[in-house]
């Protein structure tokens, strides 16, 4: 019997399984090359995004405040304290916790109750990496501390890192403590990182003009803004229409892995030299009482029902009322503070339930009309009410 042969089983030689590896090898070693490339790419894409993120919300955050400059200031009230080159401080009518309130930017009900109307001169504050105080004297409109807030931007050192170029961006409402805005600001004390361009007329022609970092900082020299004193050289600072803030960003990292990237804005101030509407005419005349009266509400808590008629000079005179503002306190207070709440007119009578009272406390309510100057009317005081 004839017996086939035996074929030996199909496989892979020695010298084949090297050239498998040395091939494979060379396509996975390119491969994570590749990969290497493309993931420090997409780190540096990140990074740029970022860097250039947080620049444009610092940017855009300096913006919106820088803008409402000058707005709802009484006339003695500067628009701009204080002009360097690494600080800028300004007043402006820009938020306000009070509900209907006509005059205000915005409104924000959690906004602190001294984060909304102008510093007093009992409050004076040191601005922030100078030795200028603020202000000299207090700022009224018909008898009522002027609504309008000290914003101060400035940039100083970052103090949490150990690189000496690393400066923070903060913001500082009044005698606030200050909030970050941005950090990864590249500096140094002589960055100029605000330039001020101001009003200046050239052979009759009226045109924005800059002015030489070698001017600044620029402030009132007299202490009373619109004093007789302070016109020339000491008023500069009213001249001035327009910032150019300049800000350099890094993406955080050091070495040959860092970038840098900068951005330039010009920023309008287009609510400064508007001067303050005079067509309103006198102070509004209230005539009318107010009344406060305790009540219960329908889910049983107690409750102080506020009450009046329209202003004399809402429907007749100079019919120029735009809002009521009404302040509280607890009898034992010995000032009225800030307002409590304001309502727009319009309607043919007013009233308003007031929910937030303790038990316990006895409250007094004061009633004032304001046109759009705005100028404020004499006030009328409620009787005590006394909750049980």
């Amino acid at each position: 019997m004839t017996r086939a042969a035996q074929h030996p089983a199909a496989g892979f030689t020695l010298v084949e399984l090297l050239v498998a590896l040395v091939v494979f090898s060379a396509v996975m070693a390119g491969t994570l090359s590749f990969l290497r490339s493309q993931g420090r790419a997409m780190s540096l894409g990140g990074d740029r995004m970022n860097a250039v993120q947080n620049l444009q919300f610092a940017l855009t955050t300096m913006q919106q405040r820088l803008r409402a400059a000058g707005s709802n200031l009484p006339d003695a009230q500067p628009a701009i304290i204080y002009a360097g080159s690494n600080v800028v401080a300004f007043n402006a009518d820009y938020a306000t916790n009070l509900p209907n309130d006509p005059f205000a930017v915005y409104y924000d009900p959690d906004v602190p109750a001294g984060a909304v109307t102008a510093l007093t001169k009992a409050q004076r504050i040191t601005l922030p990496l100078t030795a200028a105080a603020y202000p000299d004297t207090s700022y009224t409109t018909g008898g009522i501390n002027s609504p309008a807030e000290t914003i101060i931007f400035f940039l100083a050192p970052d103090s949490t890192t150990a690189r000496v170029d690393d400066y923070i961006l903060y913001e500082q409402v009044n005698g606030g403590p200050p909030a970050m805005v941005s950090r990864n600001i590249i500096g140094s004390p002589s960055t100029v990182y605000f330039e001020y361009y101001r009003l200046a007329s050239v052979g009759g022609t009226i045109s924005l003009d800059s002015l030489p970092p070698a001017k600044l900082p620029l402030r009132h020299s007299v202490p009373i803004h619109l004093a007789p004193a302070d016109t020339g050289a000491a008023a500069i600072i009213d001249s001035i229409r327009g910032i150019r803030v300049t800000l350099t960003v890094t993406n955080g990292q050091a070495g040959a892995a860092e970038r840098r990237y900068t951005l330039v804005r010009f920023m309008e101030l287009p609510n400064i030299g508007i001067a303050t509407r005079q067509t309103c005419g006198d102070a509004p005349i209230l005539g009318t009482a107010l009344t406060a009266t305790r009540i219960t509400q329908l889910d049983g808590t107690p409750a102080v029902r506020l009450a009046w008629n329209p202003a004399t000079d809402e429907y007749g005179g100079e019919k120029d009322v735009v809002q009521y503002v009404v302040w509280r306190k607890q009898i034992t207070d010995l000032t009225w503070g800030t307002p409590y709440l304001s309502l727009p007119a319009g309607s043919p009578t007013y009233v308003y339930d007031d929910a937030a009272v303790a038990s316990g406390v006895t409250y007094q309510y004061q009633l004032a009309a304001e046109d759009c100057t705005p100028s404020s009317s004499p006030t009328a005081t409620s009787a005590p009410v006394t909750i049980p």
